[in-house]
Parts: structure tokens; C-alpha cells; sequence
């Protein structure tokens, strides 16, 4: 969730001081562009692999548990694990690691090594972690305000949010037909009061540090790549009892989030979840865009000038742009940072769920910086090719439909999912990830994955789908129906197995 805050409440001289700040910090981040500020030979290190992982909490009776603030002190590792906005959730913080050779594969067991760690730690807890998209057996009830983690950030988000919008949040989203039911697809119809719903929405999200010069090149092809990742990777297809999109987190998130009115969306103004509306030809159109069109959340002011730091040779943080950027949530994210008082960016990637298994996630990942250096090492960019409407609509249809979407690719016009990433992004992935310096190993050891769940057809949500079906012939009623398949989903979770090898019988 970002920087944290002190402060619960903001006067109006705070939003117009802090207005001021954002744009001085965007006045200093392009003089350090144009003095060549970012240009060291730091800049340009072996790539590394880093991610954040978003996990639920459930007890032993598949209900979520709200325990997050002892699960930490449980676990008593604060630089990986950290609050999330629900008491149900946490996050791990994966350290960067070297994106070359075997060292992918040391990145792999480390994590497996954190989990088997934190388990360990938390067993006298009612509460396990779970790579999950969206908690199956989550309910309203579950959702409402007392389920914000005690923590300045969060309860301030949730009460500008609501100040901005001055009515409750409205949820509405129309499901997918079960496999082999007929007649109307479920829906989810609920008012909220707190942003919580956004905590159903758990990720992977993944970084990649990026040179200024390169930087819209790297964007423009992840936007490029939303609809397809989204597609491939699916694992959140319930919510409150209800069978809704293959990723169902896609809409959630955006309307858990959402500060405008229905006169607000009438008017065209720009919702904070958001994918964009263009194509760009440099980083600071990012964050213009969000200074432009998107007025603060949290707008809290520190002390510092950052012109006054870059003319005391200082690298300076960018406080007010980095919290202004946190609260603006797009599927791709500028991130500007500081380390070892060396400025750099990164590219964060949003679009992905969490699990099933942590061999999945790496092969999620490795697929999109394998397909992504492989777009951006081409003669010609995509985008020339795909219209920006194209690259979103593809991210909602890859979002609704899993593997079953049919999603835009220049040259190839409208395609399956699965067609598209066998007959040609997994090739340009095992390129891509060649020229970063992958071993055979490594690249066939993941990007085998992803050809194997497109050819069983069975991501995260296919699966939950079959499961609960499956049940619900033998006779089960919805909520035992996802109470049972939870079971079967941790067990095979922990097994390890990828998810196209998982079984559709009860475990």
C-alpha cells in the first residue's frame, strides 16, 4: 500500500499545499531526466526478478480468518511479510534476485523456503496462507468496515474515499455460466460501506527496474500484454456465493476503489483503477496524467523541497509524487524509488492474481518478462499495430472469459487465448528470456507450465469452476460446495503441483 501516514484528517490548505509539492516534484523529476540523473553505471545491473505476493488468511473451517496483525508477530520476519488493507491479509515482499542463468531457480526455492518458514511460525494460529485471487468463501459480512487493519494508511484511505464520493460503493457485476448449467449467469448486486471489497482482491505483482529512455517502450508493451496475462492466469471466479468473471478481482478493484458518483462517470471523469487512454512517449506522461485528472487522497506534505535537494546535489525522495502515485491504481504502474541514494524506475505489474502454487507464479512471471523483452526488442512496437481500445478490451475479455476469451492480436485479428500464447507469445517468451540470459533450464521448467495449462485448458479458475459444479450434481449446496473445493485447493497448493496437473475429483 505505499508510504505510510501519519495523519487521519486533512484540512483543505493541506490538499492545495500538497498540490504545489507534486507539481515541484514533478518539476525536479524532469530536470533530473534532462541532467541525466539516472545515468550510472548502477543503472544498468544484471535484471532483477522482484515481486510482491498478496495472501488470505482462512482458519481451519475454510472461513477467513481475521487475525493478520498476530499472524505477523507469529511469523516475526517485518522486512518480508507486512499488513495488507484486510484483516484477512498480508503481503510478502520477495527480495530481488538476479534474472540470468539458474539464479530464477534460487529465487523459486527461496520462496518456498519464506513459506514453509512463516507456516512453521503461525501454527499456533487458527490460520493458514493461501495464493489466492479471491477467497471463495468470502461473504458481505466479511467486507465491511471493521475489517480494516488497525493502520493510520488504510483507515484514512477508507475515509477519503468515502468523503470524495459521499455515498456508499456500489458493487455490481454479472458472472460467467458454470460450465454445463443453463440460463441467466449469477450476479452480485450490494452496496458497501468501506473499501474493504478491495481486499478480496489479492496479487502478484511484479517489478522491473527500467531505464528512462527505455521506460515507454517497456509500458506500452505491457499494456499490450494485460489481456493475455490476465487470460492465462485466472484464479478468482467467486465472491459471496456467487460464480462471477474467471477474474473476477478486474472489476472488484475497480469499483471497491471508485470515488465518483454516477454524475461523476456521466461527465467522463477518470475512475482511480485505471488502465488509461493512450499510448505515451515518455514516463512523465504517467505522472502528469495522474497531477492532471486525479485530486489526492492522502495528502499529506512533508517538509522537504525537492529543487532545493537536486541544487544540494541530494537525490531528493519525491514524497508527494510517490504517495500521489500509490493512490492512483493502474493495471501498469510508474514507480519512481531511491536506492542507495541512486534514482531509478520501475515498471509494476498489476494485472496478476495470486497462486495457485508458487510454480505458477513463477511461470506467470517468467512469461511476461520473457514475452515483454521480447516485445520490446522488436524492430517495430506493437502499439503501432493495436489500437489502445484494442489492449483494453482485451484486459475485460481475458478478465470474463479465462482461456475461453477471444482476445485482439495484430496479424492474427481476433484468436483464442490459448491459441494465441501457443502459436505465438510462448515462443517470443523463450526468446525473450533468452536474451536476459535464462538458462535452457529455467526457461523450459516454467514456459512448460504455461504451454501445459493452455493445452488442459485448466487455470486457477477453471478449476474452482469444475470443482463446484462437480459438487453441486453430487448433491452439495453452494456454500458447502466452496467450502469443499477450498479444502482441495490448499491441499493441492501445498502440494506443489501446477495447477493444469491438479485433479478435478475431491482431493
Amino acid at each position: 500500500m505505499g508510504t505510510q501516514i501519519k495523519a487521519r484528517s486533512f484540512t483543505r490548505a493541506d490538499r492545495r499545499e500538497f498540490r504545489t509539492k507534486v507539481q515541484a516534484c514533478l518539476a525536479a523529476l524532469d530536470r533530473m531526466l534532462r541532467d541525466g540523473s539516472f545515468t550510472d553505471a548502477r543503472e544498468r545491473p544484471e535484471p532483477l526478478l522482484g515481486m510482491e505476493i498478496e495472501f488470505n488468511l482462512v482458519q481451519d473451517d475454510m472461513e477467513p480468518a481475521m487475525c493478520n496483525l498476530e499472524v505477523l508477530q507469529a511469523i516475526d520476519d517485518h522486512a518480508v511479510f507486512q499488513t495488507e488493507l484486510g484483516q484477512f491479509n498480508v503481503e510478502m515482499n520477495v527480495d530481488p534476485g538476479p534474472f540470468a542463468g539458474d539464479s530464477v531457480l534460487d529465487i523459486e526455492n527461496s520462496l518456498r523456503e519464506s513459506l514453509r518458514r512463516a507456516d512453521t511460525r503461525m501454527h499456533r494460529q487458527d490460520a493458514q496462507l493461501v495464493m489466492i485471487g479471491m477467497l471463495p468463501t468470502l461473504e458481505l459480512a466479511h467486507l465491511d468496515r471493521e475489517r480494516i487493519t488497525a493502520n493510520p494508511r488504510y483507515e484514512a484511505l477508507n475515509e477519503q474515499i468515502f468523503a470524495a464520493r459521499g455515498e456508499d460503493i456500489e458493487l455490481d457485476l454479472d458472472g460467467v455460466p458454470l460450465p454445463g448449467r443453463d440460463g441467466a449467469a449469477e450476479q452480485l448486486r450490494a452496496d458497501a460501506n468501506s473499501v474493504v471489497p478491495e481486499a478480496a482482491c489479492t496479487s502478484l505483482q511484479l517489478h522491473l527496474r527500467v531505464a528512462p529512455e527505455d521506460f515507454a517502450e517497456h509500458w506500452n508493451a505491457a499494456q499490450c500484454l494485460a489481456g493475455v496475462q490476465v487470460a492465462l492466469a485466472a484464479n478468482s471466479p467467486f465472491l459471496a456465493g456467487k460464480a462471477l468473471w474467471h477474474e473476477s478481482r478486474i472489476p472488484l478493484f475497480a469499483q471497491a476503489t471508485d470515488t465518483r458518483t454516477q454524475e461523476l462517470k456521466n461527465q467522463g471523469v477518470r475512475p482511480r483503477v485505471w488502465f488509461g487512454e493512450r499510448w505515451i512517449d515518455s514516463v512523465t506522461d504517467l505522472f502528469e496524467e495522474n497531477s492532471r485528472y486525479f485530486p489526492a487522497l492522502l495528502p499529506e506534505v512533508s517538509e522537504v523541497d525537492p529543487l532545493a535537494e537536486l541544487d544540494a546535489g541530494r537525490t531528493p525522495a519525491l514524497r508527494e509524487l510517490q504517495m500521489h502515485n500509490g493512490t492512483i491504481y493502474r493495471w501498469n504502474r510508474p514507480v519512481y524509488d531511491v536506492a542507495d541514494d541512486h534514482p531509478h524506475l520501475r515498471l509494476e505489474n498489476r494485472v496478476l492474481p495470486a497462486g495457485p502454487t508458487v510454480l505458477d507464479i513463477m511461470a506467470n512471471a517468467a512469461f511476461y518478462y520473457g514475452a515483454l523483452r521480447a516485445l520490446v526488442d522488436a524492430d517495430v512496437p506493437l502499439c503501432r499495430f493495436m489500437s489502445f481500445d484494442a489492449a483494453r478490451e482485451n484486459l475485460g475479455i481475458g478478465a470474463k472469459y479465462g482461456l475461453d476469451a477471444r482476445l485482439y492480436w495484430p496479424g492474427l485479428g481476433w484468436v483464442g487465448a490459448d491459441e494465441l500464447v501457443l502459436r505465438r507469445l510462448l515462443p517470443m517468451a523463450d526468446a525473450g528470456l533468452t536474451a536476459f540470459g535464462l538458462s535452457q533450464q529455467a526457461r523450459d521448467r516454467y514456459l512448460g507450465i504455461i504451454e501445459g495449462r493452455c493445452l488442459n485448458r485448466q487455470t486457477g479458475a477453471a478449476w474452482q469452476r469444475a470443482q463446484v459444479v462437480e459438487r453441486e450434481d453430487a448433491g452439495a449446496d453452494r456454500r458447502t460446495a466452496l467450502h469443499g473445493m477450498m479444502r482441495d485447493y490448499i491441499r493441492n497448493m501445498l502440494s506443489g503441483k501446477p495447477v493444469h496437473e491438479w485433479p478435478l475429483g475431491a482431493v
